[in-house]
């Protein structure tokens, strides 16, 4: 009798039991599984709390009409994009794109994370244990794939592929204009001046545009086709019919002040005929997405056209 009276009193309690469980499992909602660069991934649906751990997915979900509620930085830019305006605005800082805080994250309770398994591959178990985690695989030059990952982990590829057809469409009714230009792409770093190839970002914006580069610049003898380093004593091979140069930070911003300031720069034939032009950095190198792909187009428009005409 009193065993009956025991279980009898303890069925209430399992019973709550049970419902608590079916009420988490409810809230958690429906899932999808995603492929990616660190195996399989199940995500949430429609995830409403993301944090994004490098600069293109920032561009990523801006673009996709989003805001994620955390991000990591650019180590050399501790601010957001000024080129995605207001959109982040309520977004918290997470650390930089090489060293992101766990802690940082974790107080953000995510219900998703975007990140890099170039950039943040050793972060990547104690992320997963916090949020379901998608890490795409390379930076830069993968960008339309990446891009189209990312989206998939959000619910929204459909729509990104609209976006990347768009720009693809477009960067070929810019391009058509300059078809017979040679267009140069240089970036001052902290510690050395890089030229930008054709597997690079902007390289590859430039490439859908079907603009010619410098032949130098193709990089035809190096395995990596992103940059190639150049001196100041070698700044000729930063020539071309047009010169877009950037600085990622203060540093470079000054190192460029003074190699910009140098004869050898003056003496090349872009900066002599008025065609060098001085653009974003988060634009043509951090972007690394469909928003900053279109403002590179704006730029080769607004700077090529009279060189063209």
């Amino acid at each position: 009798m009193r065993l009956r009276l025991a279980v009898a009193a303890m069925l209430p309690v399992l019973a709550l039991a049970a419902c608590g469980t079916s009420t988490s499992s409810q809230e958690a909602g429906p899932t999808r599984t995603v492929k990616h660069a660190m195996g399989e991934t199940k995500v949430p649906m429609t995830p409403k709390r993301v944090v994004v751990l490098d600069t293109d997915k920032l561009d990523t979900m801006v673009s996709l009409g989003l805001a994620p509620v955390g991000a990591a930085q650019a180590s050399q830019n501790q601010n957001w994009p000024a080129y995605l305006g207001s959109a982040l605005s309520a977004t918290k800082a997470v650390g930089t794109t090489q060293a992101p805080s766990i802690e940082a994250i974790m107080a953000l309770k995510p219900d998703l994370i975007l990140g890099s398994k170039f950039r943040q591959a050793a972060f990547y178990d104690k992320l997963s244990k916090i949020a379901p985690t998608v890490f795409t695989e390379k930076v830069g030059i993968t960008w339309k794939d990446n891009f189209l990952l990312d989206a998939e982990a959000l619910g929204k590829k459909d729509q990104a592929q609209k976006l990347l057809s768009d720009f693809e469409t477009r960067a070929k009714e810019v391009g058509a204009k300059f078809s017979k230009l040679k267009v140069s792409i240089v970036r001052f770093m902290p510690t050395e001046i890089r030229m930008y190839g054709p597997e690079s970002f902007s390289g590859i914006v430039v490439g859908d545009a079907g603009i010619q580069r410098p032949e130098v610049q193709k990089l035809a003898g190096q395995a990596d086709k992103r940059f190639g380093k150049l001196s100041q004593e070698n700044i000729a091979q930063a020539d071309g019919d047009a010169i877009f140069y950037t600085a990622y930070g203060e540093a470079a911003a000054k190192s460029q002040a003074t190699v910009t300031g140098g004869p050898l720069w003056k003496n090349l034939g872009a900066v002599k005929s008025n065609n060098a032009h001085n653009v974003d950095d988060e634009i043509w190198m951090t972007g690394i997405g469909v928003t900053a792909a279109g403002k590179i187009l704006d730029d080769l428009d607004k700077y090529l056209t009279p060189l063209a005409s």
